[in-house]
């Protein structure tokens, strides 16, 4: 991944989300480029514009927390998006805190997640990693995303599906939402692992096929996966309307076990319940090989 790159782009797409009445300047005229100009930014962070201009070409060797917050502060970041400016900053390896370790891509379930997510029998659960393969599931989990598993060729990947399989609309109703969120959570771990190679080819791959994943991409936008409503359309019971909720796996580094209830006395739970009933004499699912 080009890091010097994707942070000018970062820092370009978001001043270009904010219009000066929004902060207090005034409009002024012949504006060149939508948005916030680099001198308008650096004067709301209380920087030079020398200053400011080389951190938006990537050239952060001394920048500190300080500045970055003050940056942040200006550009009206979200935490999300906050957090991002960080990940982008610490993977070039420059800022005056201590850089992450990268992440592994081969990292396994630690003992016993499997059996949790085993135990919980009337919520679909998975896990994933930072790139969207689902390492892990239990039977109602797996019975929930039974399209995906079943087009997939090796460990199933949710960017893959969404933007590759044809009938990925299918399966996730909101398909804009879900693609949008989709490379959202991806450009997060790009910057958190940056030199990992593969979320490059995963992102290469992307980027090559898909015209609708490049425009996304481009965006720069990013995302937490924390909690959520996200829509399903099941073969077999039809559309569900699911609430999740996000859970970092403690000793596991990028994995995430994310579980998925319905309201109650909604038709969402009848669904569900349906099918929890199907998947009851079915095989447990274990973790991906």
């Amino acid at each position: 991944m080009d890091i010097g790159k994707d942070l000018k782009e970062f820092l370009m797409t978001r001043r270009a989300k904010i219009t000066p009445e929004q902060v207090g300047l005034p409009p002024g005229r012949r504006r060149r480029v939508p948005g916030l100009r680099r001198e308008e930014v650096a004067q709301l962070a209380g920087v030079s514009i020398e200053y400011y201009t080389q951190i938006e070409r990537g050239n952060v060797a001394g920048v500190s927390d300080d500045v970055l917050h003050a940056v942040a502060r200006a550009l009206r970041l979200t935490e999300e998006e906050a957090a991002h400016l960080f990940d982008l900053v610490r993977a070039a390896g420059t800022t005056t805190g201590a850089a992450r370790a990268p992440r592994r891509a081969d990292r396994k379930i630690p003992d016993g997640v499997q059996a949790l997510i085993d135990g919980m029998v009337d919520s679909p659960a998975v896990v994933l990693n930072g790139h969207l393969d689902i390492v892990a599931a239990n039977p109602l989990g797996h019975t929930l995303y039974a399209p995906v598993f079943a087009r997939a060729t090796g460990v199933p990947n949710l960017v893959r599906f969404i933007f590759f399989d044809p009938h990925a609309d299918d399966v996730f109703p909101e398909w804009n939402t879900a693609a949008d969120d989709a490379v959202a959570l991806l450009r997060v771990e790009a910057a958190h692992s940056p030199h990992s190679t593969v979320v490059t080819g995963l992102v290469g791959e992307l980027a090559t096929r898909s015209e609708e994943f490049r425009t996304r991409w481009a965006a720069h936008n990013v995302k937490a996966h924390r909690h959520g409503v996200k829509q399903f359309r099941h073969p077999d019971v039809g559309d569900l309307s699911l609430t999740y909720n996000v859970f970092d796996i403690t000793g596991a580094d990028g994995l995430s076990l994310v579980g998925y209830t319905a309201e109650p006395q909604s038709p969402s739970e009848q669904a569900l319940q349906l099918l929890a009933i199907m998947t009851a004499t079915d095989t447990p699912s274990t973790a991906t090989e």
